[in-house]
């Protein structure tokens, strides 16, 4: 996947519908239908009007630089990593992702379709590093053009099965037929500010859907990234988060 530089657009917010419910370690519906081998599960849902929003980190590189199904969550909407370049690769990349899910009609009762509503996906942290919020859906991408490489599919496409576009009509009808979208994407692709994988702290996502002005479904969570295990227990903080990876 080619990296993206997203562009910044305007969000008008009016009074919201109602205050999201949050439940957690959901699987997404009606499965992960971007790549091969991605397991489902692990998100942090909304789902309010029909509409059902996800998101969640994920261990993108372990120590041979091969992405894992293991995301971390300590359950509450929080997932920790470990701060420092990702094994394999040169910095910004960390090793860690975050994945987001969108399906506007999940439970067959809204009849929304993608690009009936309008949505913010937005990063602030407590290192500086800052994104969004942006029409991951409608918006333009760094080329100027509204095209996405997401994964992008209907309550029945199977695991892996979502169908990205080639070019910007293909992509306008897919959004236009079609109700469920995915993606993955590494932090450093997504700010607007200097990311640094060493710096720990913590990330805030959250992404919204619209219907015009008024909201109908919002999710968030938190990347909380951590020392390494052997600066930890020089903190006295060793046995607070080991490191899953094979």
């Amino acid at each position: 996947m080619k990296k993206l530089s997203l562009i910044l657009i305007a969000i008008v917010v009016c009074a919201s519908s109602s205050q999201a419910a949050i439940s957690y370690d959901q699987n997404v519906t009606p499965d992960i239908i971007f790549g091969d081998g991605n397991a489902n599960g692990s998100f942090t849902i909304d789902r309010a009007n029909g509409v059902e929003l996800g998101l969640r980190g994920k261990l993108r590189y372990d120590a041979t630089g091969a992405p894992q199904n293991i995301f971390n969550s300590n359950g509450d909407g929080t997932y920790t990593f470990i701060a420092g370049v990702a094994p394999t690769k040169s910095s910004p990349y960390p090793e860690w992702s975050f994945e987001f899910a969108i399906n506007t009609d999940y439970d067959d009762t809204s009849g929304y379709m993608l690009d009936d509503l309008t949505y913010a996906l937005q990063m602030t942290s407590t290192t500086g590093a800052a994104g969004g919020p942006y029409d991951v859906i409608n918006g333009q991408n760094g080329d100027g053009v509204v095209l996405w490489d997401h994964a992008i599919g209907n309550n029945s496409t199977a695991n892996g099965a979502g169908v990205s576009a080639s070019d910007a009509a293909a992509y306008a009808t897919l959004i236009g037929a079609n109700n469920v979208a995915q993606q993955s994407w590494s932090p450093n692709w997504f700010v607007n500010a200097s990311f640094d994988p060493e710096a720990t702290g913590s990330y805030y996502y959250t992404l919204t859907a619209y219907n015009g002005t008024t909201q109908v479904a919002s999710t968030g969570i938190e990347i909380q990234v951590v020392p390494e295990p052997a600066t930890m227990a020089l903190l006295g903080l060793g046995g607070l988060l080991l490191r899953k990876r094979k």
